[in-house]
């Protein structure tokens, strides 16, 4: 494979990060604020909406090892842009006609397992073509994670103009477009299932034992930002002008990410990356809340933005440095479901806690906490003897 096909074919495996976590879940903070005076949620049943969406990840998670033993990667990759297109179409139609939240709850949760067919799947392709003689591994999965970041500026693009289920809509038909191309671009990962990891060479609980706890920290404590920090904006004055600004700033940061951190994943085959991003991700969930001047929010998102997606990344390069490709499926899923199980808790606490008399603000504040705790535990992850 030449050098240009090969990271043409990265970039089409991006699309697959820009369905699953830009399309079909961060599109959900631009959304909350007009759902959320729609449809007269608390900020708990606007936190819950997300809880729903990260169980249906997490079963998506779990189901992934079976699947892929049954069936080749790329298979469960598209599949999942497919079904995230579907159910992001229904999303609209359940706005327009039903405005049922158990039927929200429902969509939710299973746009959840889609979204993990796709985006684990896809960090095992990723993490293979960056085994190709002349690629450069960290940066290939740099540009796989990053590829959320044009998710998230497709839909900071296509949400704000319209009403919220015509929005759902456009989500979509953006999604169907991006897996078209997905799966023309990743022709050439066609393969057959991954035999199963041989006695000694699978992921195995007790070797990584910080790096996943720090994780589920990151899962906890990041995704309350990316549900309520369109809602915090909009408490504290900010236009829609501003949001969009933010919110494409954010995406240009995870973009940038790819080529920021990319040294940082190469170098360090322990938990070093992980607490390191971990602990900055505290700083800039804590800006906003310390001050509402746009400098601090512009800051907050760019910040951000640049480090979260490479935290996620940072897990497969850990798998990656430390396992035989046999063992890179079961170790990516198993930090898959930590990720979800993390995401399944963090959002109804911080909604619960901005019922209360704190607001937002004490909510961002008990994430940051959480997010520099998993920065803490990260730094205790060892690398495994080389094998």
């Amino acid at each position: 494979m030449t050098e240009r096909r090969l990271y043409a074919t990265a970039v089409a495996l991006a699309l697959g990060a820009a369905i699953s976590l830009g399309l079909a879940r961060f599109s959900y903070a631009l959304l909350l604020p007009p759902m959320r005076a729609d449809l007269g949620w608390s900020y708990f049943t606007a936190g819950a909406m997300n809880t729903v969406n990260a169980v249906g990840y997490l079963v998506g998670a779990l189901l992934l090892p079976r699947a892929l033993r049954r069936l080749e990667a790329r298979t469960v990759f598209l599949a999942g842009g497919w079904g995230a297109a579907l159910l992001l179409a229904l999303h609209g139609v359940a706005g327009d006609l039903a405005r049922s939240d158990a039927l929200l709850y429902a969509l939710r949760g299973l746009t959840g397992v889609a979204s993990a067919a796709t985006f684990a799947s896809g960090g095992l392709l990723a993490a293979r073509l960056g085994q190709t003689p002349g690629a450069k591994p960290s940066l290939v999965l740099g540009l796989y994670y990053g590829g959320t970041g044009l998710g998230i500026i497709a839909s900071s693009l296509l949400v704000p103009p319209l009403r919220w289920p015509a929005a759902w809509e456009a989500l979509a038909l953006a999604a169907a477009v991006a897996t078209l191309l997905m799966a023309w671009g990743t022709r050439p990962l066609a393969a057959a299932p991954a035999a199963p990891a041989a006695r000694g060479e699978g992921f195995r609980a007790r070797d990584f034992a910080f790096g996943p706890a720090g994780y589920l920290m990151f899962g906890l404590g990041y995704i309350g930002y990316m549900t309520f920090i369109v809602t915090l904006l909009r408490e504290q004055g900010a236009s829609t002008g501003i949001v969009v600004a933010f919110y494409m700033l954010l995406g240009a940061g995870v973009i940038a990410s790819s080529w920021l951190w990319a040294p940082l994943l190469q170098r360090y085959r322990g938990g070093q990356p992980l607490a390191l991003l971990n602990g900055l991700l505290a700083v800039a969930t804590l800006l906003p809340v310390l001050s509402a001047h746009p400098l601090a929010v512009f800051a907050s998102g760019a910040l951000f933005g640049s480090v979260f997606l490479s935290l996620v990344a940072s897990t497969t390069a850990l798998v990656r440095h430390n396992l035989p490709p046999a063992g890179w499926p079961a170790g990516i899923a198993a930090f898959t479901s930590i990720f979800a199980a993390g995401q399944i808790v963090g959002p109804s606490p911080v909604g619960w806690v901005a019922d209360g008399s704190g607001g937002l603000a004490r909510g961002f504040g008990v994430s940051a906490v959480v997010l520099a705790l998993g920065a803490l535990l990260a730094t205790r992850q060892r690398a495994l003897p080389r094998r």
